[in-house]
């Protein structure tokens, strides 16, 4: 096939650049130029849609597009329209972000919809340009909606945390309950069922999630892949956020904790509709040593999207211990 993926110069579009080769497939990566070169082996065309003319699309006729780029839905829609009638698949990476509702666990693609907004925000764009998409390609569109998409090339922290976290071994704070939920799907998992998608012609919505675990497993998980020993403090909700503790990303957060109930299903989706679709889940293992070395070759003295630093953890838990806890 001849393949055109928006971006493939950086995680999960670089991923299906490099699946998509290692088939053996012609492959065009569309970038503004702004984040280093696509993979060796790819053709490479620039266009910055953020202008009023980004110039002419990519020559030719593509069998398939996986439109991976994190670009505002206007310009998904003019790169669309362009290239109607000269792509036949078109493969658009929305998010689970999408559903009105987040607090529903086991949840499918027919939960109600966010309203579409083309300059709104995140959800509400992805929502319009899941519409453009389906409008202009019909039966030849495929809406994919991923979760918490994790692997190396991932520079969110939202799940290499813990196995850096887990690494240094020693008391470590755990957000809630070890039987809260908790889902992602490997960067690379991802990447080869996008590409086998397109190759296949697949259509209609999927979730791209893998299955809900306890968040307990998954540390143990976690530190019996790295050989750590690890004793694990799991600290109430109420006493994290009253401390200054957030969830998800950004300063003094935990990552893969959600406020619960109002949140509980964004990390537990019903897995099985993409899973039958032939989306498939390498073993934590191999994920969670996968992170690790990302983060090796990070720097872990980096500032942090997510996650708290030892300093910080270390006062959290003592605070919790003085409670009792």
């Amino acid at each position: 096939m001849r393949v055109l993926v928006t971006g493939g110069t950086a995680f999960l579009s670089r991923a299906v650049a490099e699946t998509a080769l290692a088939r053996g497939h012609q492959v065009v990566c569309l970038t503004r130029g702004a984040s280093g070169p696509p993979p060796p082996g790819t053709t490479h065309v620039r266009a910055d849609w953020s202008l009023a003319d980004p110039g002419p699309p990519p020559d030719g006729t593509f069998d398939a597009v996986i439109d991976v780029a994190r670009r505002p839905a206007r310009h998904v829609r003019l790169l669309a329209e362009r290239m109607r009638d000269r792509v036949g698949h078109w493969t658009f990476v929305s998010s689970c972000l999408v559903y009105r509702d987040r607090s529903t666990p086991g949840a499918t693609t027919d939960a109600e919809l966010v309203e579409p907004d083309e300059a709104g925000p995140f959800p509400q764009a992805k929502r319009a340009s899941e519409q453009t998409v389906a409008r202009l390609f019909g039966p030849r569109a495929l809406i994919v909606r991923p979760g918490l998409v994790v692997g190396r090339g991932d520079r969110s922290d939202r799940f290499g945390y813990w196995p850096a976290r887990l690494a240094r071994g020693g008391t470590v704070l755990a957000p809630g309950g070890p039987d809260d939920l908790v889902q992602w799907i490997d960067v690379a998992d991802l990447a080869e069922w996008l590409v086998e998608c397109a190759e296949r012609r697949r259509s209609g919505a999927f979730d791209a999630v893998g299955t809900p675990v306890g968040f307990g497993a998954v540390l143990d998980g976690m530190a019996a892949a790295l050989s750590t020993r690890c004793d694990v403090v799991w600290v109430p909700q109420d006493f994290l956020l009253a401390a200054g503790v957030t969830p998800w990303s950004g300063p003094r957060s935990l990552p893969l904790w959600v406020r619960r109930p109002e949140e509980a299903g964004l990390l537990s989706r019903d897995p099985r509709p993409a899973s039958q679709a032939g989306l498939r889940s390498r073993p934590l293992a191999e994920t969670v040593r996968a992170c690790l070395d990302w983060e090796r070759s990070l720097g872990p003295a980096r500032e942090r999207k997510a996650g708290l630093d030892p300093a910080t953890e270390r006062a959290v838990l003592d605070g919790w211990s003085r409670q009792g806890g």
